[in-house]
């Protein structure tokens, strides 16, 4: 039988500040967003830059930085697996999303760039 594998590496900047929640089990729970950036030389041979946003999800525990540091604009490493997520817009049109449940969030130096 052959191994299925779901994981994602990402490395790009913290779009606005994190949403940090506290639940009632004392549990700890970020959301934010996170850019990745592609640059690439179309057929006219034009430098067309790409960003692509990406919704992370990530609890409080081994492996995860002090959520409070985390800031807009910081360069983040991030591992984790891709989670379907289903949702009802406010006009009833059933919709699929994604979402990246990190497991390994790095505070990167982004002073190279």
């Amino acid at each position: 039988m052959e191994r299925s594998l779901n994981k994602v590496e990402l490395r790009g900047n913290v779009g606005l500040d994190p949403r940090i929640s506290s639940l009632e089990e004392g549990s700890v729970v970020m959301r934010l967003s996170l850019a990745t950036n592609e640059s690439y030389k179309n057929r006219k041979g034009e430098l067309v830059e790409e960003t692509v946003w990406h919704n992370i999800v990530a609890w409080a525990g081994k492996n995860m930085p002090d959520f409070d540091k985390i800031k807009k604009g910081m360069f983040l490493s991030i591992v984790g697996r891709l989670k379907p997520v289903q949702y009802v817009t406010k006009t009833g049109v059933e919709r699929q999303t994604y979402e990246i449940l990190a497991f390994n969030i790095k505070l990167e130096d982004n002073s190279e760039e």
